[in-house]
């Protein structure tokens, strides 16, 4: 029978960074509060959760590539908007930043997030930060938990 692994307990010094762009800041905050949520109840302490604010979406690639290189952080959930507008702008940014997160995830082993809406318009972004669609900040933490301890599981 194979092993499923669902739940288990994160190590006692696990840290979490949180990456939020200030851009649509309306909309990242009710991301960040839904990533906060899951986190604390997961049991990780206030004093183990650094949020850190960036100036867009476009920034997370790197500071989330910074974050996970560092050997005291165990996981990056990454926060950000992006709405479409009438330029082909909203193409490059998604595509850059997801593959940018992405990158770092792989180069550093660590889990590193996608909360990252790309929506439409914002009445959709809006949906997908608490509405109808649900909180992505908060499916992006319970990810990067899920991640963590598939990772420590691994470990033992």
């Amino acid at each position: 029978m194979p092993t499923l692994i669902k739940s288990g307990s994160l190590q006692a010094n696990s840290r979490i960074a949180i990456l939020v762009s200030q851009y649509h800041s309306k909309i990242t905050d009710a991301l960040l509060e839904g990533a906060l949520t899951e986190v604390r109840a997961a049991g990780v302490p206030e004093a183990s959760i650094d949020v850190l604010y960036l100036p867009g979406a476009f920034e997370l690639s790197v500071a989330a590539k910074k974050a996970a290189s560092r050997a005291d952080i165990s996981a990056v959930i990454c926060l950000g908007c992006v709405i479409q507008g009438e330029t082909p702008h909203f193409d490059y940014i998604c595509r850059s930043v997801a593959m940018g997160i992405m990158r770092a995830a792989q180069d550093s082993g660590k889990p590193v997030t996608f909360g990252v809406i790309t929506a439409n318009t914002p009445e959709q972004a809006f949906e997908r930060a608490g509405g109808s669609v649900g909180n992505k900040g908060a499916e992006a933490a319970k990810a990067a938990l899920d991640l963590l301890r598939v990772f420590t599981k691994w470990e033992t």
